[in-house]
């Protein structure tokens, strides 16, 4: 019985969020009028919902989950049960009416939740977070479409080249090797990808454009890293391709640049295994820095390759000291420079800065800055920047003022709750992403769960090109987000925002949600910004309506 009474209060968690719930009037709460027939079904059913009796909502102790945006119960004693939402007039027939209810709108008095009623469901296999991130994401996605593009086209030239018919990339595999790190690199410095993006969002975001245009726009800028992963493994095979030619010539070499030339080839190889899907899931922190040291590293040696090779006399076995007016007259040596210049460029933009940093509740923290940000962007923080980076959504009126939602779910971000810091390290030049293109449409939905929710904020609070629509998912939403960002949800009309909080509503199907609203609002696209599995759930019950939609990838 006591087990039962546990289970009858507990409340699914959002990624960390989980707290006690006491009774009260909430303009987010929902009633539901008494009726005198009591019945259920499933979420996603074309029937309607018929109402039960309202009841009040007791004490939720429910535990921590591993992601802020999860809304899946995280007691394995419960796995066979989920809460199901009562509630009058709250139907998804084929026409996928929204439920009115859950809209809230400035000034509403809203009655109290509606009842909860356990059900119970069939048993579903619990999916890894990292088959998730692999294979549910599909065998043919723009990402992987980009890596063997790209791969393939520096295969057949390895292979021309190996077979003597590319005779340019025989005498510089050296040059065609670097020629991808600059790929890769300019697949991942922000200040380039901020200029890229904001191209796309100024010729593209215009009405006459065709809608597909746009999509695929979105589709090729989110899966750049395609292209980085397969540049970088490009790279070895080029670099193994002039070592292998190099140790076949050793007559007119030295063994100080096959030395070099080894230790850049091992340090490549170590950066390429150490972003290795399966380390960089479980191990993000090694990836990060083994990455970032590798690289410079590898820089380093590769200024070292370069002098050495273009100042080396082989007739003498000596090396010249006019290597200035040598260098100058090489591909290798502007090639490298350009890389150079792209990788500091962020580091010259770092800065300490003064911040202030709330706790609504112990499971987030909401972190000031000074200066006011266009909607869309993201900024990284650190507490040392030679040691990890942090990358957050922005929340911003555009004036005095920006903001990051931090939950509490690693070792930094419970940090800014326990030890709140006075400063930060902070990169000045923000970087655009996947929610910065909601500029290049008319029309957009947008779907958040949980602290999700900051990096569309800004679209609410500042006009901009585009028609944005919310549909927002999360537990506690003033015990956990803050009373500002509650306000600063609720004084949107119901026509534009939608929010179901799970404390008091139960947790919903944000598949049917999101295409229910997306059809009511005539949305062009979809955006949502959730965990792994509730992205590819949106976004493939988006696409199999025919609507438009994206979500974070694993590597974006």
């Amino acid at each position: 019985m006591m087990k039962q009474e546990a289970m009858d209060q507990r409340f699914s968690s959002c990624r960390g969020v989980s707290f006690e719930i006491q009774p009260h009037k909430d303009p987010f709460a929902i009633d539901a009028p008494r009726a005198s027939r009591r019945s259920w079904l499933p979420w996603g059913s074309s029937k309607r919902i018929v109402p039960t009796s309202g009841a009040v909502i007791s004490r939720s102790t429910s535990r921590a989950s591993s992601h802020f945006c999860d809304l899946e119960t995280d007691d394995e004693d419960d796995q066979d049960n989920v809460l199901i939402n009562i509630e009058e007039g709250y139907e998804l027939d084929n026409n996928h009416e929204l439920p009115i209810l859950c809209s809230i709108d400035q000034g509403q008095n809203l009655p109290q939740a509606p009842s909860k009623k356990i059900v119970s469901k069939p048993t579903k296999p619990k999916e890894s977070r990292l088959s998730v991130i692999l294979l549910d994401q599909g065998l043919f996605t723009v990402y992987k479409r980009l890596f063997m593009v790209c791969l393939a086209l520096n295969v057949t030239g390895l292979v021309l080249a190996a077979t003597g018919h590319f005779p340019y990339a025989r005498n510089h595999a050296t040059l065609f090797s670097i020629g991808n790190l600059l790929a890769l690199t300019l697949c991942r410095t922000e200040a380039f990808l901020r200029i890229v993006f904001w191209l796309a969002v100024n010729v593209l975001g215009h009405s006459w454009v065709p809608l597909r245009f746009k999509t695929a726009t979105t589709s090729l800028l989110q899966s750049l890293g395609g292209i980085h992963s397969s540049c970088g493994v490009s790279s070895v095979a080029w670099l193994t391709y002039s070592l292998v030619l190099t140790l076949k010539d050793r007559d007119n070499t030295s063994n100080l640049i096959i030395g070099v030339a080894s230790t850049i080839l091992a340090l490549l190889c170590l950066a390429c295994l150490a972003a290795f899907p399966l380390v960089r899931h479980l191990h993000h922190n090694v990836f990060e820095r083994t990455h970032r040291f590798t690289g410079w590293a590898s820089l380093v040696f590769l200024w070292a390759f370069i002098v050495l090779t273009k100042c080396y006399e082989p007739e003498t076995k000596s090396y010249r000291k006019d290597v200035g007016s040598r260098l100058i007259k090489e591909q290798e040596f502007w090639l490298t420079l350009i890389v150079t210049i792209l990788i500091i460029i962020p580091w010259v933009t770092v800065r300490r800065v003064a911040v202030k940093v709330s706790a609504p509740s112990g499971h987030a923290s909401i972190i000031k800055f000074a200066g006011g940000v266009k909607p869309g962007i993201l900024g990284r923080i650190s507490p040392s920047p030679m040691s990890e980076w942090h990358a957050f959504g922005i929340i911003s009126d555009g004036k005095e003022e920006h903001m990051m939602l931090a939950g509490a779910v690693g070792d930094f971000t419970k940090s800014l709750v326990s030890n709140p810091p006075s400063h930060l390290w902070v990169r000045q030049v923000h970087f655009a992403g996947l929610p910065y293109l909601v500029n290049m449409y008319n029309r957009v939905l947008v779907v958040a769960t949980g602290s999700g929710i900051c990096v569309f904020l800004s679209f609410l609070l500042q006009h901009g090109p585009a028609e944005v629509c919310l549909l927002w998912v999360a537990k506690g939403i003033e015990q956990n987000f803050g009373k500002e960002i509650k306000e600063w949800v609720s004084r949107h009309p119901k026509e534009k925002v939608i929010v179901h909080d799970t404390a008091v509503m139960g947790r919903p199907n944000v598949s049917e949600m999101s295409v229910a609203a997306a059809r009511k609002w005539g949305a062009e696209v979809v955006i949502v910004t959730s965990n792994p599995e509730g992205s590819r759930d949106v976004v493939n019950a988006c696409k199999s309506k025919g609507i438009p939609a994206f979500g974070p990838i694993w590597d974006s």
